[in-house]
């Protein structure tokens, strides 16, 4: 294994931890449901999400649990596989660490809760954004980091000739 690769292992492990850590001081420090505010439009608010991003298939009869959990296990899996082989693409393995320390926690969620523990709260007025946590943060940013690296390659091209 090459150093390189190690180091996005590390940086996905890094995202695992800080994400574990914070649902850890949520699960101590706050009660279910109860808004604690931060600032005026930040909420700490313990929540348990057992369906995907938004709560889709929160409503399910549990199935969902296990579905989720295995969908992320092989995304982990596929993602190690991806960082393996891309090495020289820092940027795209930047990006593949926050996403893969982002979906194992929500894994690890999954298995010892039954659900995601989501905590932080962004509003404005009466409209809230979905509660969400740092795994879903590091996964919406490494999403961001690929997207991005995919629009830098394409203003790098020259036009092609017909």
């Amino acid at each position: 294994m090459s150093l390189s690769f190690l180091r996005y292992l590390a940086i996905a492990l890094i995202v695992l931890l800080l994400d574990q850590l914070s649902k850890w001081s949520a699960l101590s420090n706050l009660q279910m449901g109860v808004p604690e505010p931060v600032l005026p439009f930040l909420n700490w608010l313990l929540l348990f999400n057992p369906g995907a991003a938004f709560s889709f298939l929160a409503d399910g009869s549990g199935w969902q649990r296990w579905f989720f959990t295995v969908l992320g296990l092989g995304a982990a899996i596929y993602i190690v596989y991806l960082l393996y082989k891309s090495q020289s693409e820092k940027m795209l393995c930047l990006a593949l660490s926050f996403i893969l320390g982002g979906a194992l926690g929500n894994v690890l969620d999954r298995v010892m809760f039954g659900a995601v523990v989501d905590f932080i709260d962004l509003h404005y007025a009466n409209w809230h954004w979905p509660a969400f946590n740092i795994a879903d943060s590091a996964i919406c940013i490494g999403a961001a980091l690929i997207i991005w690296g995919e629009i830098r390659k394409s203003f790098g091209k020259s036009p092609q000739s017909h």
